[in-house]
């Protein structure tokens, strides 16, 4: 891949740690997750009054995204209630390259190289030593690994969905301010009937931190979708997950969580298969 869709790729993937901190750095997890999908809607309201609409091609994809988002937002929360950011991010996010890529073999018949595959496998593999890692320690339970691997799962499943609604949709800036923005009301919408004095409470409370963090969504995104109509959707999403790495840096530097060698090897894995993927 050519530098210019590398480093906006790799700004994207440091924005998406930086978002999953703030929610992990939060006591209420589903509240935070709210806030910031909430705070994306409004930075995409304000942009979506300068962007054209999405292509009328686009709209079913847009629909099914938005459905599966809101189940995506629900589960890094869920994912994140026991679990510590070092190693519920890296399972949830690490492990959709390969099933990304197979999926875009099989559905969209792309067909990456020789050096893509070796990318995309030194990535998985970095998240399985993250998996051995975990092994004995209190950061992860059972059932945060659980939703970590179904978020994978629905990682995939977006990814797909989104990649080819962008390249549709003939703007994917707009095609991920839309996106957020109907995700952001239909999954705001069902909080409130749900929890409507704490969600008010929250935020009115901490209404900043959601702009920062909705800002931080939306660009991440759409710098991912606009790589995709630039580059293959399998290794637009593999070199994406790099933001591993930028999360185990936040998760020890600002959450001060502990971070073992075998940790350290595996963020080499991933940066190993950012490279092969450069060189794809």
């Amino acid at each position: 891949m050519a530098w210019e869709v590398v480093l906006p790729v790799l700004l994207g993937a440091a924005l998406h740690a930086a978002w999953n901190a703030l929610v992990r750095a939060s006591a209420d997890r589903l509240l935070e997750t709210l806030l910031v999908l909430t705070g994306a809607g409004a930075v995409t309201a304000i942009a979506a009054w300068f962007l054209p609409l999405p292509a009328p091609a686009c709209w079913p994809h847009l629909g099914a995204s938005v459905v599966v988002h809101v189940g995506y937002f629900t589960l890094v929360a869920l994912a994140y209630r026991k679990g510590d950011l070092s190693l519920v991010y890296p399972i949830m996010r690490g492990s959709a390259p390969a099933l990304t890529a197979l999926a875009a073999v099989a559905l969209l018949s792309e067909r990456p190289s020789g050096w893509a595959w070796a990318g995309i496998v030194s990535i998985s593999g970095g998240v399985l030593l993250l998996v051995l890692d975990s092994r004995g320690r209190d950061g992860l339970s059972a059932a945060s690994i659980g939703f970590a691997l179904a978020n994978a799962a629905v990682v995939v499943l977006y990814t797909v969905i989104d990649g080819v609604g962008a390249r549709r949709s003939g703007h994917p800036f707009s095609y991920t301010a839309w996106m957020l923005l109907l995700t952001a009301g239909l999954s705001l919408w069902l909080a409130l009937i749900a929890r409507r004095r704490q969600v008010v409470r929250h935020l009115a409370r901490r209404w900043h931190f959601g702009l920062a963090g909705g800002g931080c969504t939306f660009a991440s995104y759409a710098l991912a979708l606009w790589a995709m109509t630039h580059a293959p959707i399998a290794l637009v999403a593999a070199l994406r997950e790099t933001s591993i790495v930028f999360g185990t840096l936040f998760a020890a530097l600002a959450l001060k969580e502990p971070i073992s060698p075998l940790r350290y090897a595996s963020i080499a894995a991933i940066a190993a298969g950012a490279v092969s993927l450069k060189l794809s």
